[in-house]
């Protein structure tokens, strides 16, 4: 898979009577209930602090990056965070649970607006959701916006049925990212 990054530009937009009329086939809606369902959890997971059960969302060669819009906008992958292959992201999950040092935060991850980009032969899928990252922390109580943004996302059929990720790019529009970046989107 090529680790080069796309432009932001869904063409499949610009026919909007063909894009609601594919948004309804059955594959489509199956596949976007499948992507969702797979974010609850992933959310869920996140959210509840379990960091090092993350890595387990994705393939053997999966690849995650947190890159700015601007950034991938202009095809710089560079990113504040970028994890080629799970075992890079367990080595990330394990230094953050076990080693690094951070005031206590609660986040809540929220994911929505999916859209299904493709579905191929393989059953591997293209999809697109916005996310928000809400974060409170013990000096701000009320809680901050801490990201906005879109996923792009690239899901493999298991076996089983069920999604795991082979590629996880987080574009954030968030011009001003609160504190470092300590815990995955």
């Amino acid at each position: 898979m090529s680790r080069e990054t796309k432009p932001s530009l869904d063409v499949g937009l610009k026919d909007v009577t063909g894009a609601l009329q594919r948004a309804t086939s059955p594959a489509v809606r199956d596949a976007r209930y499948a992507v969702e369902a797979f974010n609850a959890i992933y959310c869920a997971v996140l959210d509840d602090g379990d960091l090092e059960d993350w890595p387990e969302f994705f393939t053997e060669d999966g690849f995650y990056n947190i890159v700015s819009r601007e950034n991938y906008d202009h095809g710089l992958p560079v990113g504040l965070v970028y994890c080629e292959g799970k075992n890079m992201m367990k080595d990330r999950a394990m230094a953050i649970a076990k080693t690094s040092m951070f005031g206590p935060r609660y986040l809540r991850h929220f994911m929505t607006n999916t859209r299904i980009l493709g579905i191929d032969d393989t059953g591997t899928i293209r999809s697109e959701t916005n996310f928000i990252l809400i974060e409170v922390l013990a000096e701000l109580p009320e809680g901050r916006l801490h990201m906005a943004g879109r996923m792009q996302d690239i899901f493999e059929t298991q076996g089983n049925g069920s999604l795991l990720l082979k590629s996880r790019i987080a574009i954030y529009d968030t011009l001003l990212v609160h504190n470092a970046l300590v815990l995955p989107v």
